[in-house]
């Protein structure tokens, strides 16, 4: 009887548990759930991340929710979540996503669905940005490049503009000559694609056209495509391009890193280890390359790094983790490899956002971040 007490304190509504919590600290502040989702989403767009991750909110309490104590963890294991509960959390921000693969039930039977349960029971939210922060301009690949020294640094991979830059995905252009209906065929398309169309002169072999531009959707292409095939003389003269989203010059995935001036690889090994504050990483020297060997180049992928730096032209790589196989490959090139652990290329990272979060946030919230949370291998 006395547990089933307890468990019914932990679920009453949020607002109830606010109150109490103003009553012993009257000067917190705290935000709305959607207001802090969308501040997060302000502060790194989720478009940043890739087609295959889970990003986002992943787990919701029932609304209205407010957020008082935001917790940063790497990894949200079982540790990391007591910790949290002991903490007073009402939100955590897990770096990597604790639910990837679909659940198809949630019971107490694995690590993971426990993770929800004890979230949903103790009103949670769990959010992750994984990829998104690691493309982001002042994420974690950003980051991990400040412990190479001063260099100059470019994503490996660009992401693209979230939006095009014009209405539509595809561009039509054709021209029309004097024996043909202009205002029929521009009313008719305008009607298609819903969107402006431009018009303006051309000289196609010595004569005198309109060239007619519009962009439409996927949907629309199909039909203006058929209208034009309509008319052989139109269908013969048309192009069709594919718009791209722009480059985001500051944004993407890994990092490409030219230092100011070259410096030895064991040099380079002990000013890793530092920013890191690890005793050991593991090497692979490059065919030819000794620990006096110059590095101007690095290029870097903060977790798994291989398919990121795979074809990357530099004098060392710089990851969490590679397959064995890829290691090969790089070194045949000449190309030595740093690996540090999947998470020890992350976590660092952290203490640097909890203080972005609370400028960004304008100290609505209390930010902690996680004692218990570390990397699962240990050199022995």
């Amino acid at each position: 009887m006395l547990s089933s007490h307890i468990r019914l304190v932990r679920l009453v509504p949020a607002t109830v548990r606010l109150v109490h919590s103003l009553i012993h600290n009257p000067s917190c502040s705290f935000m709305d759930l959607k207001a802090l989702i969308s501040s997060l989403n302000d502060f790194a767009s989720l478009s940043f991340a890739e087609s295959w991750d889970n990003v986002g909110l992943l787990v919701e309490p029932s609304p209205p929710h407010t957020v008082n104590t935001l917790f940063l963890t790497n990894d949200l294991t079982e540790e990391v979540m007591e910790e949290a509960l002991q903490k007073k959390a009402d939100f955590i921000l897990s770096y990597h996503p604790p639910i990837f693969r679909p659940m198809k039930h949630v019971t107490w039977k694995t690590w993971k669905e426990r993770l929800v349960i004890r979230a949903l029971e103790n009103r949670i939210a769990i959010y992750s940005p994984h990829t998104a922060y690691d493309a982001a301009p002042q994420g974690v690949n950003n980051w991990l490049a400040k412990g190479l020294g001063v260099c100059t640094s470019r994503p490996i991979h660009f992401s693209k503009a979230p939006n095009y830059p014009t209405e539509g995905t595809h561009r039509v252009e054709f021209n029309i000559d004097h024996t043909q209906d202009l205002d029929k065929v521009i009313s008719t398309v305008k009607a298609i694609s819903d969107v402006p169309v431009t018009s303006f002169s051309a000289r196609t072999d010595g004569e005198e056209q309109t060239r007619i531009s519009l962009n439409c959707s996927q949907q629309a292409l199909m039909q203006v495509v058929a209208f034009l095939s309509q008319n052989r003389q139109l269908y013969q003269k048309t192009e069709i391009l594919s718009l791209e989203k722009p480059l985001l010059l500051h944004t993407g995935m890994g990092r490409l890193c030219t230092l100011d001036e070259s410096v030895s690889l064991a040099t380079v090994i002990k000013r890793i280890k530092t920013h890191l504050k690890l005793s050991h990483v593991r090497l692979a020297l490059g065919v030819g390359r000794t620990l006096e060997s110059q590095v101007k180049a690095v290029a870097l992928c903060a977790g798994s790094g291989s398919s990121v730096l795979q074809g990357a032209e530099a004098d060392l790589y710089l990851t969490g983790e590679m397959s064995h196989h890829d290691i090969l490959d790089a070194a045949s090139q000449g190309i030595s490899v740093i690996l540090c652990e999947h998470s020890n290329t992350e976590r660092g990272f952290l203490s640097d956002l909890r203080d972005m979060l609370s400028a960004h946030l304008e100290n609505k919230v209390n930010i902690i971040l996680s004692e218990t949370d570390r990397d699962p291998l240990q050199v022995v």
